[in-house]
């Protein structure tokens, strides 16, 4: 059984890894893993060591904290109980696309966002 800290990092691990646009094959190259093991640390069914997560961190250009950010206070369980919305691929590649527009483009389209989202 997977244990929710493990399953948290390998979120983090994903969620950074399509925000930079990298393959599993690509952080896994840089690692000096197989890609494989990227995909059962993304699940969270493997452990990430202290001195892999330091290599993962030095590839995706984040600090090893950023893993463990949203860890506390008992988010971790209310988040696995509420699902989480940025494992989902269609919400990273949104999220990746918005930050690839320029600042005051993205600017409105925020604005606007929210004013639909009030709407609904």
């Amino acid at each position: 059984m997977k244990h929710p800290v493990d399953a948290h990092v390998g979120k983090r691990i994903r969620h950074r890894r399509w925000m930079v646009g990298m393959t599993q094959q690509q952080l896994a190259d840089k690692v000096g893993i197989k890609f494989q093991q990227i995909q059962k640390y993304e699940t969270g069914m493997n452990r990430v060591s202290a001195s892999r997560l330091w290599d993962v961190a030095d590839a995706l250009g984040v600090s090893i904290s950023f893993f463990f950010e949203g860890l506390g206070d008992g988010q971790v369980a209310a988040s696995y109980s509420q699902g989480d919305m940025m494992s989902d691929k269609e919400a990273l590649e949104l999220v990746r696309s918005y930050y690839a527009i320029p600042e005051a483009q993205r600017r409105r389209l925020f604005d606007l966002a929210r004013v639909l989202s009030e709407a609904a």
